[in-house]
């Protein structure tokens, strides 16, 4: 490595020249109105981590029940309504919205820009989320948990089968639904047409291709799970008979609906991880990333693939052997682009000059973990194969290894990497360090011992098995395991709450790293940059720091820009959106005239609200 000829701290540029239309509010009213991508990006990073802890404790309760054969811990539906709340949970309410916090506080910083391209819709879509969220654990007060599986199959979610809970949990999931294609619009837009001049495509760092391509993923995969919603609810409040088959109706439509979202889905979660990881590993290799464009396409080519695997869920469905083949051969196929990111990560570590701080640790553990639950995935390419282990233990250690030791892990390693550019402090590595160790055995703990019980045939989703099963010893083992990562996650959030008041301080550029979000102040100004940057090459940062000519210039004077102002209006107008929902759940609860006049006020509180904020000046 050449010695640094430029410290990223001593370039200073002229104080910018900013207009708003209304002066910036403070406090509780700031965070409420605010359409600033910052903000949102932390408001939706700190949701996601409250819903981690619920689906984590959720998870437990029914552990504790599985630890023992026939425990009477927790009740049959009790346990059902846990197993669905955990899954929702950590992949709408979890996982998602700590991807969209890094999406929406980086990817601006990470193009030059100032903000993302709609502001207010930016709002909309954060409040719309919340507002979901809420509605889909507001079954736990009225009538019970959805007992129907994460998944929804039907007929499991007909009226006859399922209690009120599965009305929350589809009307949540629509508003969800909503909020991530407004968002991945505005993503789209943002990436596409307000980079830096010089910032080519090509030169996108890999996270920010990799947000990129999951907000294709959200807007083309979202319009199908919110039609099979929609269809679900027409069939539980109106009497439809879309899934129904006596009445001509077919639930093998809910299954193709769901997994036509469902599996790309999966994409949307580990992508970013994926994009995390690849801006870790140089930074700590002291290595650029191998292959960065065999990486970059590798993930596109993972996104047009990703929507030709959906079937791979449905092989015990009898869709007959031509289907089986074809979906077979695609979720063999993408396979490849998967490993070509993996022989890169490793090529990017060879022969670097490698230190290990807790973001590295997550991002290098990552790499075999997410390796593991991809080659116990392959197997499933086989429809044979698929039919043994269908429903049973080792599909829940398959995707667990995925999703868990794949895409939270990598959430894990980028809270660390960018803790400092959030809040200008700097986490505990010693405290992060016990959340590494203690949260890798707790994982490998629980859901190793899966992929055996899965062998041995025990099947997913019953709630008690009898002592000759011989399953007791891997369901206790998986039990402590999921209460060491309970109690690592807990010391993350102890981590996270105790750095950000009184953390070490941290630079503009404490990692010494090399792209442009680290150009910015720790935390970054409210304009971001105090002037456009112009962009050089794939790494500016690093090469302003150490190559000769690539220094990152400021101007002689400060730059004029207008920046958007606060707005009520995304708030209300999202909570117009939540009451007609609300409206709709009403119906089923006090049958009457509340469903159109709760409609009508909340159809001409959603017009007049649109109405305001398109005539409100930004």
């Amino acid at each position: 490595m050449s010695a640094k000829l430029l410290d990223i701290e001593s370039l200073q540029a002229p104080e910018p020249h900013m207009h708003f239309e209304r002066p910036g509010k403070t406090g509780l009213v700031d965070w409420l109105t605010t359409v600033d991508h910052k903000k949102i990006g932390i408001l939706y990073l700190l949701s996601g981590v409250f819903y981690l802890l619920c689906g984590g404790l959720e998870a437990i309760l029914f552990r504790i029940q599985l630890a023992v054969p026939d425990n009477t811990f927790l009740g049959g539906e009790t346990f059902n309504g846990l197993v669905t709340m955990h899954a929702t949970s950590m992949v709408f309410l979890a996982i998602m919205p700590m991807t969209a916090g890094f999406a929406n506080f980086l990817v601006p910083l990470m193009i030059g820009a100032r903000d993302v391209a709609f502001p207010r819709l930016n709002s909309w879509s954060y409040w719309t989320f919340l507002g979901g969220s809420l509605v889909i654990n507001a079954s736990f007060v009225f009538g019970g948990a959805p007992s129907a599986g994460w998944f929804g199959y039907a007929p499991l979610t007909g009226a006859q089968y399922s209690g009120s809970g599965v009305d929350f949990w589809w009307a949540g999931l629509a508003l969800l639904s909503a909020s991530s294609l407004a968002a991945s619009v505005n993503f789209i837009v943002t990436i596409l047409n307000l980079r830096a001049p010089g910032l080519t495509l090509l030169r996108l760092p890999v996270l920010g291709w990799m947000m990129l391509v999951i907000q294709f993923l959200l807007a083309l995969s979202f319009p199908p799970i919110t039609v099979g919603l929609i269809l679900l609810g027409f069939d539980r409040m109106f009497g439809t008979l879309f899934y129904e088959v006596s009445m001509g109706g077919d639930p093998h439509l809910w299954q193709h609906l769901f997994w036509l979202f469902g599996h790309p889905e999966v994409y949307v979660l580990i992508l970013p991880a994926m994009g995390i990881v690849s801006e870790i590993l140089p930074v700590f290799a002291r290595r650029p990333l191998f292959g960065q464009t065999a990486v970059i396409f590798s993930g596109i080519f993972i996104g047009f693939v990703g929507f030709g695997v959906w079937a791979h869920h449905m092989f015990t469905s009898g869709m007959g052997p031509v289907a089986d083949a074809a979906f077979a051969a695609t979720t063999a196929i993408i396979a490849i682009p998967t490993g070509v990111k993996i022989f890169n990560w490793l090529g990017t570590l060879w022969g670097g000059k490698m230190t290990y701080p807790t973001p590295m640790l997550f991002a290098v553990s990552f790499i075999p973990i997410f390796t593991l639950g991809g080659l116990s995935g392959l197997m499933h390419a086989s429809p044979p194969l698929d039919l043994q282990q269908h429903d049973s233990y080792f599909v829940v250690a398959h995707f667990h290894y995925v999703l868990v030791g794949g895409a939270l892990q990598g959430l894990f390693a980028g809270v660390y990497f960018y803790f400092p550019k959030f809040t200008g402090r700097m986490m505990s590595d010693k405290l992060g360090k016990v959340h590494f160790w203690t949260f890798l055995a707790g994982l490998n703990l629980t859901f190793f011992p899966q992929h055996m019980l899965g062998n041995n045939g025990m099947p997913r989703r019953i709630y008690t098995y009898p002592a000759d099963a011989q399953w007791d010893l891997y369901n206790m083992l998986g039990t402590v395991g999921a209460l060491i990562m309970g109690a690592a996650t807990l010391v993350f959030v102890y981590n996270m709450i105790v750095s950000w008041r009184s953390g070490e301080k941290a630079g503009r550029d404490p990692w010494d790293a090399c792209t442009l979000e680290w150009l910015t102040e720790s935390p970054p100004k409210v304009q971001n940059f105090d002037f456009t940057p112009i962009v050089l090459s794939e790494r500016p940062v690093w090469d302003h720091k150490y190559t000769e000519g690539m220094e990152i210039v400021a101007p002689a004077k400060g730059e004029h820009f207008h920046m958007p102002s606060y707005s009520w209006k995304p708030m209300i107008c999202s909570g117009f959106v939540i009451l007609l929902v609300i409206g709709l759940l009403m119906n089923t609860f006090m049958p009457g005239n509340w469903l159109w006049v709760i409609s009508a006020v909340s159809g001409l509180g959603v017009v007049g609200s649109v109405y305001a904020w398109v005539s409100e000046p930004v």
